[in-house]
């Protein structure tokens, strides 16, 4: 019996949404498509939606917009492929469930073309009126957070319609810690790091190996105890051997170093409905890692180096659930299964 698949919107911002998606999929024994901007032979590749090629602040430049939407510029070829091409797929391939990680716009598509919505529910202040409407018209919604991280003015009914899904990352890489490493993570989703103040840490904390992965140029000067390596391939190794962690609160970093049960300075960054806010407040708040406002001065580190090394590790290791993505392919599964009348467990 060939099952009905499983659809996962894929948004392209940031890195976080495909390595869940990749994560569930990997994790599922229901059949799983991805459909998103760059996922190649990966699943459904869509025309690219953004204004600026290769870059995305959320601006759709329109001068009037309904009240539901985000995201809706006017006149976009792309926008015209990837909304037939979303359309002719779900026709097709008539789907069991679409989960959307996340655009309120597919999830609106998809609910008027009769599916089954789960909507990927980040943290921060999702009150305005285009995330209430996805919220209401989906079927249920998934947080791939700790249920602690819930900010207090989430309503009730949100909440009641949550199943929130900590731990939904790849399987942590196995590696031996090397005491003296601090790593820094600069993500794709933010702009490139500044490696003036990267520079002076290091020479704050000459006994410490430095090291740095992501989109960051490094300086004229660089101390020797410091490596810029760029863009890696696997990241998950990288933290699996840093005793130290530190950068932003992203939704896929702060799920990696949780973990790989690693030690954390977070340095949130500002993103649209507050979300890292939200998330290093709840990281500060819950005890799990030291958080930092802004970045401080080079004679600062080796004392926040020392504090956050003295977090006790089950602080962090409550916060995350080492089957999270089963757990989410599960849950998905049975909710297909329930609207097409099968059951999950079904051949």
């Amino acid at each position: 019996m060939t099952r009905r698949p499983i659809g996962y919107y894929v948004h392209h911002h940031g890195a976080g949404h495909l390595a869940r998606a990749n994560a569930i999929a990997a994790a599922s024994d229901w059949p799983v498509v991805l459909l998103g901007t760059g996922i190649g032979d990966r699943g459904i590749d869509l025309s690219d939606d953004r204004l600026i090629p290769g870059g995305f602040d959320g601006l759709d430049g329109a001068g009037d917009r309904p009240e539901a939407l985000h995201y809706a510029p006017l006149d976009h070829e792309g926008i015209r492929s990837r909304i037939a091409k979303v359309s002719e797929w779900i026709a097709v391939a008539r789907p069991a469930l679409m989960v959307v990680d996340v655009s309120v716009e597919i999830a609106m598509l998809a609910r008027l073309a009769s599916v089954p919505v789960v909507y990927v529910r980040l943290n921060g202040d999702r009150s305005d009126p285009p995330h209430a409407q996805a919220f209401a018209s989906a079927h249920a919604l998934l947080a791939p957070f700790h249920e602690t991280f819930e900010r207090s003015e989430t309503p009730d009914w949100v909440r009641a319609k949550t199943r929130y899904l900590p731990g939904i990352t790849p399987v942590p890489f196995k590696a031996g810690v090397e005491a003296d490493r601090i790593l820094i993570v600069v993500g794709r989703g933010g702009v490139p790091g500044n490696s003036a103040w990267i520079a002076d840490a290091a020479r704050a904390c000459p006994h410490k190996s430095w090291r740095v992965i992501g989109p960051v140029t490094p300086p004229a000067r660089c101390p020797s105890n410091l490596i810029f390596a760029g863009w890696v391939d696997d990241p998950a190794s990288e933290i699996a051997r840093a005793a130290c962690v530190i950068g932003a609160a992203g939704d896929g970093l702060v799920g990696a170093v949780l973990a790989a049960d690693r030690s954390f300075i977070c340095l949130p960054e500002d993103r649209p409905f507050g979300e890292q806010f939200a998330t290093a407040q709840a990281l500060e708040r819950l005890g799990a890692a030291i958080v930092l406002k802004q970045s401080p001065q080079p004679v600062e580190w080796p004392d926040l180096i020392e504090r956050e090394a003295a977090i006790p590790s089950d602080v962090r290791r409550r916060l995350h659930d080492p089957l999270g993505a089963k757990a989410a392919a599960v849950w998905l599964a049975a909710l297909a299964g329930r609207y097409i009348g099968e059951r999950a467990d079904a051949a």
